[in-house]
């Protein structure tokens, strides 16, 4: 019989938590082990383990969420993983744990527990030696999305979550509009196993030379993480000094994982413009707090403020352009795609100038980079003076002689067919921009919503914008409502979740509905998008307009950044109500759960 102990936690200490802890210790009881359960959680600490049992104790489970303290266990050969295989896989758990026990494995020695799976090889099959190559127990990892906020630190948090249970230590960058965040340094890289970039925009692969390199989508790293760390661990060692962007093909991931070329090109472009719209729109919205004409007073603070907000618009055009084509050719797009915006702003061809200018910019700059040939000691004049040159020029004459006049012909129609929407048209476009912001909240159908709203804000028009945000809000609060009047709907850990949502989705992150929709999604998709169509739709019929972004309801702080304000609020208010009462009727009532117990008491139903 062996001795073990046990800690177990996750972030509110209340489900998984206890469910863990009972399932190691019916478990073990069976199989004649003796095994003492610790549980943390926001409660804090639940039957703490004693010196004596720890002394005593023959190895250690840690099966957690979150961060625990180690350091008393050491000596103890520790099997870590996380709290839903504890749940899921207790008996292969256990026997590890008495295996590592018996083979005396070295002081503190964390070891991954993960469930058998199948494989390339047969069942429960290893990857072959000769394919991974020797472990570090380290992975590196980068995480990006066009604005940062949601999806790219949901990803970053998931894969921490899946290389945890896997005993693995993981740094994860983080990327988006706000810069990037943990940044992974040249050691970390090189004592990393593999490496990880999960990202929807543009991320630069040079620094990683030499590593195995997988690429997916940001939202693959977030709910599929574990897989995402197994593909990347079963990866071929790329040859040492191999440049990252010339390794082998089966050391990246399947192409259909990453996001289309041009659509990841786009979202590039979209990150970097995001904060010129955002400061140039609430800019220009401040200064209409003196009063609607008061910035045409020369000298005066509105005026001012006028002034800004029109120099971050103007430059809103060339960012997109400039980023479309850095994501396409790199550092040689940027010079012809920012020429080419400006150029596109110009001759007012707005952000359909910008994204055409983008495009034929990097791909033209990518041509040249590609089939120019110097002799070495005249290479040097290349980035600095042909390829910027050269492509500038073609950027530049096309967008004057060809392309410019009719796109800006395109654009002017398009403004003047939203400007003049009313009624019925007005309320269909709503109905369309608020179902796309529902139907894959934050995926490509969402964020060709997002785009194409915010690209329409350099045009002064604002009304698409705000059915976009408050249609991308309704999801999540709806859900939250629905997990407090409807509880019996929802299981413990939905409820839980629901709390988390309501945040989210009063700060414009429709993310926080992915849980509830990726569980179940006949029945929280249709829904969702039933109260966010109502809400775009009512947005639209109202002639609300938002010069901002982004913000969610906080934005409405800022005096004339939302006008009308109160029947947008309406909007808001009715697709939550449309969102919760579509989860109600389609919902069924979940049989009751029990709430299991500790030593010594009764269990209870919830």
């Amino acid at each position: 019989m062996a001795k073990l102990v046990a800690v177990t936690a996750c972030p509110t200490g209340i489900a998984h938590t206890v469910m863990a802890a009972e399932a190691l210790r019916r478990v073990a009881a069976l199989k004649g082990h003796s095994i003492a359960v610790e549980t943390c959680g926001s409660e804090g600490v639940r039957s703490p383990l004693d010196a004596a049992a720890i002394a005593e104790a023959d190895a250690v489970i840690v099966a957690a969420d979150i961060t625990v303290d180690e350091s008393r266990f050491q000596g103890k050969p520790i099997i870590r993983t996380s709290t839903a295989l504890a749940i899921r896989e207790t008996e292969h758990i256990i026997d590890e744990a008495v295996a590592r026990s018996r083979e005396g494995m070295g002081a503190g020695q964390p070891l991954p527990v993960t469930p058998p799976r199948q494989v390339a090889g047969g069942a429960g099959a290893a990857p072959s030696a000769a394919l991974v190559g020797p472990s570090t127990g380290r992975l590196v990892a980068i995480t990006a999305c066009p604005t940062g906020i949601a999806h790219t630190f949901m990803a970053a948090e998931a894969l921490t979550r899946a290389a945890k249970a896997r005993g693995y230590t993981i740094k994860v960058e983080t990327q988006g509009s706000v810069g990037t965040k943990n940044l992974l340094t040249p050691e970390e890289i090189a004592s990393a196993d593999a490496v990880i970039i999960g990202a929807d925009t543009h991320v630069s692969t040079e620094r990683f030379a030499g590593k195995r390199l997988l690429k997916t989508s940001v939202g693959e790293a977030l709910k599929q993480a574990d897989s995402v760390i197994e593909r990347a661990l079963t990866l071929p060692v790329t040859p040492a000094g191999t440049p990252a962007a010339e390794a082998p093909a089966q050391a990246v991931a399947p192409a259909k994982t990453e996001p289309a070329g041009p659509y990841k090109h786009l979202l590039t472009g979209v990150s970097f413009m995001l904060p010129f719209v955002v400061a140039g729109g609430l800019a220009m919205a401040l200064s209409f707090v003196f009063g609607i004409d008061a910035f045409k007073q020369e000298g005066s603070l509105p005026a001012a403020l006028m002034g800004i907000g029109q120099a971050a618009f103007a430059l809103m055009v060339p960012a997109l352009a400039g980023y479309i084509a850095y994501s396409i050719a790199d550092r040689p797009g940027l010079a012809p795609g920012f020429i080419g915006g400006m150029l596109a702003s110009r001759i007012e061809a707005g952000f359909l100038g910008g994204i055409a200018a983008g495009f034929l910019s990097g791909y033209v700059a990518r041509w040249f980079r590609d089939h120019i040939r110097l002799p070495a000691n005249l290479e040097g004049l290349k980035p600095v003076l042909i390829l910027p040159l050269l492509s500038s020029l073609v950027v530049g004459l096309l967008m004057v002689y060809v392309i410019g006049t009719p796109v800006a012909a395109i654009m002017h129609g398009l403004t003047d067919f939203l400007s003049g929407l009313s009624g019925t048209n007005a309320i269909l476009l709503g109905l369309l921009l608020g179902a796309m912001m529902a139907v894959d909240t934050g995926g490509p159908v969402n964020k060709a919503a997002y785009a194409f709203a915010v690209g329409l804000l350099g045009s002064n028009t604002f009304t698409p914008m705000a059915a976009v945000m408050a249609a991308g809000m309704t999801p999540p609060l709806g859900l939250a409502l629905a997990t407090v009047v409807a509880r019996n709907r929802f299981t413990l850990q939905e409820r839980e979740a629901g709390k988390a949502a309501a945040v989210l989705g009063l700060a414009f992150i429709s993310e926080g509905a992915i849980p509830f929709a990726a569980k179940d999604p006949l029945r929280v998709i249709p829904s969702i998008v039933f109260g966010s169509a109502i809400t775009g739709a009512l947005s639209m019929w109202f002639g609300c307009g938002l010069r901002a972004p982004h913000g969610g309801v906080f934005v409405l702080a800022i005096p004339n950044a939302v006008q009308p304000v109160g029947p947008y609020l309406v909007s808001i208010l009715a697709g939550t109500l449309a969102t919760t009462l579509a989860l109600v009727i389609l919902k069924r009532p979940l049989p009751e759960e029990p709430v299991l117990a500790g030593p010594g008491t009764t269990p209870t139903l919830r």
